[in-house]
Order: C-alpha cells, then sequence, then structure tokens
C-alpha cells in the first residue's frame, strides 16, 4: 500500500479528499454518485442482519468452519458470474498481481470472517451488538489509513461527520446510557478480535484501487477464491491440531437455514455491492456507510420484540443525518472542482 489510492476518473466521479475526477458531465457524475450511495448502503444493510443471524449459526458450528462453508458458496456465485459477464479470459492477470489479490483476499475475507465472528462468538449473547458496534470504527480507521498511505490530513468535516455518526451509533447500542456499560465488565479480548477483523476490511476495501485493470466483479472474484486457500487451509490446520472439533453431520445439517443467508446474500450480493459502490465513490467515502450496519443490527433485533427507546431513535436519526451531511459536502466540493 504504498502508491496512492485512487480510482481512475471513469469509475471515481468523487475523492473523499474532496478532489473529485471530472467525467464527461456533471450530471453524469452526479448519477453515479447516487448509484454508489445505493450500492453502499444496500450492502451495508444485508451485511447488518448477518450478525443476528451469525448468533444462531455459532451454536451449531465454530466461526473457521462457516466462513469457509459461506465463501464456498459466495465463491461459487461471483465465480459464475464472471464467466457469464466478462468471459473465461477474466481469469487472467491482465497486467495485476495475483500474489498480491491472494494477500488481501486472504486479509479480506479469513482476516474478517475469523476475527470478527470468533469474537462475535467469545462475547456471547450480546455477541452480534458488539460485533455491529465495533463495525462503526471502520471509517476512522479509513480516515486513518488513507491519511497514511496519502500522507495527507484527512478533511476536517469529514472527520467531524464520522465522529458524529459513530456517535450515534452508540447512542442506539447503549440506549443513551453509556456510563452503565463503562461500568460493566468488558469482553476485552472479544472486542480486539473484532476490531482487528474490522481493520482487515478496511484494508480489503482501500486495496482495491490498486487493481486499476480489473472490474470490481473480478477483483471480488479473484480475491475470494484466493483468499479461499487461506481459509481453508486454516480451517485443516485447527482440525489438525484439535484446536476446533471436526463439524459432525447433524451440525451441518444445524447451518443450512443460516447458510441460506450468509453465503448468497450476505457474501455473494453484499461484498458484490459492497465493491460496486466503492468503485464509484472511493473507498474513503464508501467507508462511512458502515455506520449504517449496526442501526441494521438494531432494528432486526427490534424484530424480535426489542421496542426501541427515545436514546436510540435519536441515536438513529444522528447516525442518517452525519451521512446526509457528508454526502452534501462532498457533492458541494464536487460542484466547485467539476466545469
Amino acid at each position: 500500500m504504498n502508491k496512492p489510492i485512487e480510482f481512475s476518473a471513469a469509475s471515481a466521479p468523487v475523492s473523499g479528499l474532496g478532489t473529485p475526477s471530472v467525467g464527461p458531465v456533471a450530471q453524469s457524475i452526479r448519477g453515479s454518485y447516487g448509484k454508489g450511495v445505493v450500492l453502499c448502503v444496500m450492502a451495508t444493510i444485508l451485511m447488518g442482519i448477518m450478525f443476528p443471524v451469525m448468533t444462531s449459526a455459532l451454536v451449531h458450528v465454530d466461526p473457521f468452519t462457516f466462513t469457509s462453508l459461506r465463501y464456498l458458496i459466495a465463491g461459487t456465485a461471483f465465480l459464475t458470474l464472471l464467466l457469464i459477464k466478462e468471459g473465461k479470459g477474466a481469469l487472467k492477470a491482465n497486467g495485476e498481481s495475483f500474489a498480491l489479490a491472494w494477500l488481501l483476499g486472504s486479509v479480506g475475507f479469513c482476516g474478517f470472517g475469523s476475527f470478527v465472528f470468533l469474537g462475535q462468538q467469545l462475547a456471547g449473547r450480546e455477541g452480534a451488538l458488539t460485533a455491529s458496534i465495533m463495525m462503526a470504527t471502520q471509517p476512522m480507521m479509513g480516515l486513518l489509513v488513507n491519511s497514511i498511505v496519502r500522507k495527507r490530513r484527512p478533511p476536517l468535516y469529514s472527520f467531524l461527520f464520522i465522529l458524529m455518526s459513530f456517535a450515534g451509533v452508540s447512542l442506539v447500542v447503549t440506549k443513551g446510557d453509556i456510563a452503565a456499560v463503562l461500568r460493566e465488565p468488558q469482553h476485552y479480548s472479544a472486542n480486539a478480535l473484532i476490531v482487528l477483523g474490522a481493520l482487515c476490511w478496511v484494508i480489503y476495501t482501500f486495496s482495491a484501487s490498486h487493481f486499476k485493470n480489473w472490474s470490481a466483479l473480478k477483483y471480488t472474484t479473484m480475491t475470494t477464491w484466493l483468499g479461499l486457500t487461506t481459509i481453508i487451509g486454516l480451517n485443516v490446520l485447527l482440525f489438525a491440531l484439535h484446536v476446533v472439533p471436526v463439524p459432525s453431520a447433524t451440525a451441518l445439517r444445524g447451518v443450512v437455514p443460516h447458510l441460506l443467508y450468509m453465503g448468497p446474500i450476505a457474501g455473494f450480493i453484499a461484498i458484490l455491492f459492497w465493491n460496486m459502490g466503492n468503485k464509484i465513490l472511493t473507498p474513503l467515502n464508501g467507508v462511512l456507510f458502515m455506520d449504517v450496519l449496526p442501526v441494521t443490527t438494531f432494528v432486526v433485533s427490534s424484530l424480535t420484540g426489542v421496542v426501541p427507546g427515545h436514546w436510540q431513535i435519536a441515536g438513529a436519526c444522528m447516525t442518517g443525518a452525519a451521512l446526509i451531511f457528508n454526502n452534501i459536502y462532498l457533492r458541494r466540493q464536487a460542484r466547485k472542482a467539476v466545469p
């Protein structure tokens, strides 16, 4: 990650640093930006649902086995779609590095899936909520990663909006009683694993810009399958060392309903939408939408009988306002630079 993280002018109409790439016309840029927003929002909503789903799945199998099964399903869907859309020639490197793609696939899929879901399992009954709120740290991580790579300070207003959105998410998941959360015993090891997994996803997302000759679909497909070699290899090693038990046939049958969501929807559709959206918005802008994820998790939980309180409603509104304000700010910056 030693070169600037940025997309080509055709694929990235707006830069997170307020320096837009000039497209054919301003109207086309605004349309592309809106499409990117929709894709990122849809992706984070689908990802937000996966944490409550994983709560039940982790009762049957370990997170490593589930991650292997999940991405085998998603990877098959990615490969099929890539061959249909781009043909067999899409399996060639086209000037890009398969070694780097393997590394990023390992970080993004093995790192995220293993660390986050292991942390969620260690956190126990509140694991889904813990994991989802930790995902809201990704915009801050993204600003940090972008600033380090570009050697530039992050845009002040975007930083403030990210803080605002994180504060809103905190109100949602703590019901406005942050002091009570600080007084309770914390699962530090679980939180550390989840944060590490979140950082893995930020690195994977931001590094997509290195593959300028690959479409979002090809980047997703290649990194998924190359990352699968690491995921399955780790799984086999853990079985051999008896760190995790080999799941029984009964356990595997028990996770089939969960895989029906985690594979085709959260694994295939959500990740494809995420990479497509970030291809348009650039990662620095797209990663802000990760703050939608914990709010989605909260909404799903509320369907089971948890009634939102006033502080939680206020927090959800604050997060939404932060996203809107940041988009307005970036669009104004774009209009200033587009002739």
